[in-house]
């Protein structure tokens, strides 16, 4: 192969190497609020049946 095709497929497996790591930190952060937003939930159950 040449110089030019071995730098483009470098290229080309860079970039979809970088764009799966943007997708696993957004899935990450949405994983988080999901998280957060649940604790927040169970965390009013609790004390609104201790306040009964």
């Amino acid at each position: 192969m040449t110089r030019v095709t071995v730098s483009f497929a470098i290229a080309l497996a860079t970039i979809v190497g970088l764009s799966s790591c943007a997708n696993t930190a957004n899935g990450l952060a949405k994983d988080g609020r999901e998280a957060s937003n649940a604790l927040d939930a169970s965390t009013h159950r609790i004390l609104t049946a201790g306040a009964n």
